[in-house]
């Protein structure tokens, strides 16, 4: 798009749309989503205004992780169809002027990897080497005392070699060796596979676990640690995890992106901002979005929030391009974080600040988390710490389409239960209400779309208090924008010091604002958020 301005990237104008396959439409009546069932949803895509699809993933695996333990990182899972139904899609979503991009686990395989297998069939394998064995301490316990973030020891003893391997995750996920030249050979060969079809980029999962202390030390233990938590956060991985050398690997797979036309490489990274802005790599050649989770992860509070994006625009590198994230498949849903009201709120937060904005599918119709019984849980973080609620099925259910039997989603029983009130809370319901929360999202990301102010404008902090949030929009040469947001339920009063602060209302909350012309005196009702079009 030029409009008078710098070139941007696709990936700097667009919204992307994250789809956890399983859940979000099954073609076959298995109750199990598929490919199929994402193509014939794309048209609601590209009405919604999103550009970009990501899938989490869909390779062959055992499920054990529900497919980020792959089998063969070069097919597809037999469950979500064929290769034939990936190129399909994949030249729909083409056809349609939007992206597809793919989730890439590189930390680890499933242990039924044809890799694993030959590593751990004996010492001497020419695989060995492309996990993590180690001998065990002289009492035959685990070489550290790194554990495992579903819970226990990260540490696995086979009894056949005689060995530990490591494993951040489950047991049946051990970990690459990617010191190992041989291992990132066979991974940028994958990456190609891929990019050679047409992928426009991966989401890389865990990016910055990638790769690990070479004297394996022990971690800390964390002080802060509380019994609620994970049993994972006892220790402080500062040794299992964001070691220097994982930029040098994360240069090397921009390297292989950039033999290619405009592709990109996300990261997924939980991490602190300082650290985090090191994975956009020296000059840039890093990740090209290392995932900003801050929306997902702090509390709900106007200051809190205000700072957190300063601090973020402030510390971003040159030439880095920021991005926000208000939902996930590993965490709870924002409509049950912050409640339905303030969810719009979050929207409006979400589709206006400067950056890639990425939309978890479901909440565009404020889906909420479901309740899963304990004997339905399904992932393997609830059910290996059963008493501390960390189970993430509440956020996976099925997309609520219709208010038909299983809302649309399946003819079959769906692999999780969909949410009591889906006839009443789904995208049928909601398509042609001015007042639903997916008329708000289509709205905004219409306007964001349309504006170059919104899509890749100036962020220009003006006020924020215990209750609001107040910036601004602007790309020379256009309209701006001031966003008002009210994190509180109660009213909150916005005085303007710059007496050119006047406009009209363009999308709110409440969309009975709209319309208005407001001056330097501005209230605002619990809740409520205003997009104005300034003079």
């Amino acid at each position: 798009m030029q409009n008078g301005l710098n070139k941007h990237l696709w990936w700097q104008e667009g919204v992307i749309y994250q789809i956890y396959p399983r859940s979000y439409q099954d073609s076959n009546g298995d109750g199990i989503g598929d490919l199929k069932g994402i193509l014939g949803r794309l048209d609601y895509l590209q009405w919604l205004g999103v550009t970009a699809v990501w899938l989490s993933p869909i390779y062959p695996s055992p499920m054990a992780d529900f497919g980020y333990d792959i089998s063969d990182y070069q097919g597809i899972h037999p469950l979500f169809g064929t290769p034939e139904d990936f190129k399909t899609l994949l030249e729909a979503v083409h056809q349609r002027g939007m992206k597809l991009i793919l989730d890439l686990v590189p930390n680890h395989t499933s242990d039924q990897h044809p890799w694993f297998l030959e590593s751990r069939s004996s010492r001497d394998n020419p695989k060995r080497d492309w996990y993590l064995w180690h001998d065990p301490q002289a009492d035959g316990s685990p070489p550290n005392n790194w554990l495992s973030v579903f819970g226990g020891s990260g540490w696995e003893w086979d009894e056949t070699t005689g060995q530990y391997y490591y494993h951040a995750f489950l047991k049946e996920q051990p970990d690459l060796n990617w010191r190992n030249p041989a291992v990132r050979r066979a991974m940028f060969d994958v990456m190609r596979f891929w990019l050679n079809l047409g992928v426009d980029g991966f989401r890389v999962d865990v990016m910055w676990h990638m790769i690990k202390d070479q004297q394996l030390r022990d971690n800390p233990v964390n002080p802060d640690y509380q019994p609620h938590m994970a049993t994972y956060e006892q220790l402080l991985p500062v040794y299992s995890t964001d070691q220097p050398e994982v930029h040098d690997l994360v240069l090397e797979m921009r390297q292989v992106l950039d033999a290619y036309d405009e592709r990109l490489m996300i990261g997924e990274i939980y991490l602190p901002i300082h650290q985090l802005v090191a994975y956009y790599g020296i000059d840039g050649k890093g990740a090209h979005l290392p995932f900003n989770f801050q929306l997902l992860l702090l509390p709900w509070e106007a200051r809190q929030i205000a700072a957190a994006i300063d601090q973020y625009e402030g510390v971003l590198p040159t030439g880095g391009w920021p991005n926000w994230v208000l939902g996930n498949h590993d965490q709870p849903r924002i409509t049950s974080r912050v409640g339905r009201e303030q969810a719009r709120v979050a929207a409006l937060l979400l589709l206006t600040l400067r950056g890639t904005p990425t939309v978890y599918y479901g909440d565009e119709i404020g889906m909420r988390d479901v309740p899963i019984p304990f004997d339905e849980v399904q992932d393997p973080q609830g059910l290996n710490m059963p008493d501390k609620n960390l189970s993430r099925d509440p956020a996976r259910t099925p997309m609520q389409w219709d208010n038909s039997p299983n809302a649309g989603f399946t003819t079959g029983k769906p692999w999780l239960r969909l949410a009591d009130q889906f006839r009443r809370e789904n995208v049928q319901a909601q398509r042609d209400d001015p007042y639903s929360m997916l008329t708000l999202h289509r709205r905004l990301i219409g306007l964001r779309q349309r504006e170059p102010s919104l899509m890749v404008g100036n962020y220009v902090p003006v006020f924020a208090d215990t209750q609001l949030i107040a910036y601004l929009r602007q790309a020379e040469g256009h309209p701006r924008f001031l966003i008002i947001l009210n994190l509180s339920h109660r009213p909150a009063y916005f005085k303007a010091k710059d007496p050119s602060l006047r406009g009209v209302v363009e999308v709110a909350t409440f969309p009975e604002r709209e319309g208005q012309t407001v001056g330097d005196s501005i209230q605002l009702g619990g809740d409520e958020g205003l997009v104005i079009r300034l003079d």
